[in-house]
């Protein structure tokens, strides 16, 4: 599959503090990634990072990304975005026509797209506040105003936080559909290891602003093995023979930028139940762990 995104060593820091720690991937034309981890691994910071929108100015970004084969250094219409809060994305004085309007590239059918994510009466919406529509319909407005400048790749951040949990099945299935509908490539930057499973084609488990595993979904959550992608899939919830088993959490927290450039050897040794001494040593890194077990 031809890679529409290549990311090759991207760094993105603020005071000398790295947040993303020299992350690469690919996602190819049509294909389904997501990057999964904590709060506070990374996942938002990096798909702020591929079009330069960090929160603030004073961002360090450094590293490679390339789109359709060229450099990307700023915003492109190839590339749209879905927020984790739709309330907050949407400009709240703004009727949503006119928001979904000025992401056009030209005239367009303003009440089909609204149709195409799920409205039935598109028309109504056109002319609604944000404040007037429930989360999950703010939510389906975003995903229209991304498709609005018809993009080839839909980069999703936490498109389900703050829904319920039908509102985000609803929300995801609506994700699949357009993408798979436009022939679209999807980034989706997820802690929801639920809503990676049966959607994507490939994830990136970030740890700390660093890649710890990749591949196939299927094989990873199969077989995870990294000590970090084996907690967060124990994480999920379960439930057999009518039974909910017990939870079983990553002891511990990410630790924070500052505390990570004063570490030596992998980050993730703190809280693994497999580290070892040599975890700890300098050289020691995430990605290449020693201390990994069969799942």
């Amino acid at each position: 599959m031809a890679a529409l995104l290549e990311v090759d060593n991207l760094r993105v820091g603020f005071g000398g503090c790295d947040v993303v720690r020299g992350v690469s991937f690919t996602v190819g034309a049509g294909e389904s990634v997501a990057l999964v981890g904590e709060s506070g691994c990374g996942k938002s910071m990096t798909s702020l990072a591929l079009t330069r929108l960090p929160p603030t100015d004073r961002a360090e970004v450094s590293g490679s990304v390339r789109f359709d084969g060229r450099p990307l250094s700023g915003p492109t219409n190839g590339i749209a975005y879905v927020f984790q809060d739709p309330m907050g994305s949407l400009n709240p004085v703004m009727k949503v026509g006119r928001q979904i309007r000025e992401a056009m590239r030209g005239p367009g059918d303003i009440a089909g797209l609204l149709r195409s994510v799920g409205f039935a009466s598109p028309e109504a919406i056109m002319v609604s506040y944000p404040c007037e529509l429930s989360g999950g319909m703010c939510q389906r407005a975003m995903i229209a105003m991304a498709l609005a400048g018809e993009p080839r790749l839909l980069v999703a951040d936490e498109p389900t936080t703050a829904l319920d949990v039908t509102t985000q099945a609803e929300v995801m299935d609506l994700i699949g559909r357009v993408t798979k509908e436009r022939g679209m490539a999807l980034l989706l930057a997820t802690h929801n290891l639920a809503l990676v499973a049966g959607r994507c084609d490939r994830m990136c488990v970030l740890y700390a602003g660093r890649i710890v595993e990749d591949g196939v979904v299927g094989e990873v959550l199969a077989a995870p093995r990294h000590p970090y992608t084996r907690g967060l899939v124990r994480a999920v919830p379960r439930i057999e023979d009518g039974r909910a088993n017990r939870l079983r959490d990553i002891p511990g927290t990410v630790p924070s930028p500052a505390d990570i450039a004063r570490m030596q050897g992998c980050v993730f040794a703190p809280r693994c139940e497999f580290a070892r001494p040599e975890c700890r040593l300098a050289g020691a890194e995430e990605r290449r762990c020693v201390a990994a077990r069969p799942a």
